[in-house]
């Protein structure tokens, strides 16, 4: 059984966070409520979503995944206290029109509104965490390295937002906040703001964390520590790179994402490049760490994520029974020291190549 950890007052999470923005387009009704059984009944109480989900984001399909993990608690009865959901709001957004037009920006209606689309969709009376996707305000992002101050105009302040947060959580829609894809600055800015106004603090922060990507140690590991912030670590096989599904000769299953969806999925595409050598090679360096220490290569990459110190839940995502069972086998990977010994000599050698 996948182990719980405690992760805010009255409130217990699974080390493993089923994530679902498969759900709804590469995964059927009928195959997403075969991978939440399975994730149930192995002890994950956790499941993250997000109302723009599932990827890649359509104007036909998008809702659809907070609609199964709704329908999945109706149909199976699962009894809505024995689970975690956490969904995410979208951020300002110039692709995704039909999403309340944009969003333009993510004042206290959009906030609002999304909450109570959430809501319905998952046919609950509460959300346990609701996160912000990403900023309001302009940062780099999904592979964006460097800060453009021309780029930043304008934002909704922050004290806007979270007295929206703040008034859902007072009518019992929301129980705890979050952030995602945030920096340093903004989580210290929601922090010192949500503390002087008194409204809800933030009690997580869902980033990319990976072998490929260990960003979060530089800056945001010391604000969360100091502030006792959660991390839930995103994308732990760095968008199944490091199964080594795509090194085989044919360049792996036609039905992976990377395949599947080559020209579709820019965010995706943009982090996680196997035709830069420095991805390609590290990716490959750290499969053959895992082939040589006889463990699934993805079950190697979602364990070491477990082993950080800050991360208190991996947000993971599988297509089939196969997949899940290797993030299900992470649980009983040890990280020898000789094996951690092999991963940071990697590290050191190629930095976090898909920042």
């Amino acid at each position: 059984m996948v182990p719980l950890v405690n992760f805010a007052p009255g409130l217990n999470v699974s080390r493993l966070c089923l994530g679902t923005m498969t759900f709804g387009e590469q995964n059927s009704l009928q195959q997403s409520f075969r991978i939440l059984d399975d994730a149930y009944a192995s002890g994950i109480n956790f499941f993250d979503t997000a109302e723009m989900y599932p990827v890649p984001q359509c104007r036909e399909t998008q809702g659809r995944s907070e609609e199964y993990i709704g329908r999945w608690l109706k149909e199976s009865k699962v009894p809505r206290d024995s689970v975690v959901l956490a969904t995410k709001i979208t951020g300002p957004s110039g692709q995704m029109t039909w999403i309340r037009g944009g969003p333009v920006c993510l004042d206290a209606k959009n906030i609002l509104e999304a909450i109570d689309s959430s809501l319905r969709r998952m046919q609950t009376d509460y959300i346990d965490l609701q996160q912000i996707h990403w900023p309001d305000r302009y940062v780099p992002m999904f592979g964006e390295i460097e800060y453009d101050p021309d780029r930043q105009f304008s934002s909704v302040p922050i004290e806007e937002q979270l007295e929206a947060l703040g008034s859902a959580v007072d009518a019992g829609k929301v129980r705890y906040i979050g952030l995602s894809n945030e920096t340093p600055y903004g989580l210290m800015k929601f922090l010192e703001i949500a503390k002087r106004g008194n409204y809800p603090r933030i009690i997580s922060l869902q980033n990319c964390y990976n072998l490929l990507c260990r960003n979060f140690d530089s800056g945001l590991a010391e604000c969360c520590h100091h502030e006792g912030i959660k991390l839930l670590g995103y994308s732990p096989t760095a968008m199944g790179i490091l199964s080594g599904k795509y090194f085989s000769p044919d360049g792996g299953p036609q039905n992976a994402r990377m395949n599947r969806y080559r020209g579709r999925y820019s965010e995706g595409e943009s982090r996680y490049n196997l035709s830069k050598l420095a991805v390609r090679s590290a990716a490959q360096e750290y499969v053959n760490i895992a082939l040589k220490h006889n463990i699934r290569p993805a079950s190697l990459a979602i364990a070491f994520v477990l082993t950080r110190p800050l991360v208190a839940s991996v947000v993971f995502g599988v297509t089939d029974v196969s997949q899940f069972r290797e993030a299900l086998d992470s649980c009983r990977v040890h990280v020898t020291s000789e094996i951690a010994a092999e991963i940071d000599a990697v590290h050191a050698k190629y930095p976090n190549p898909c920042p």
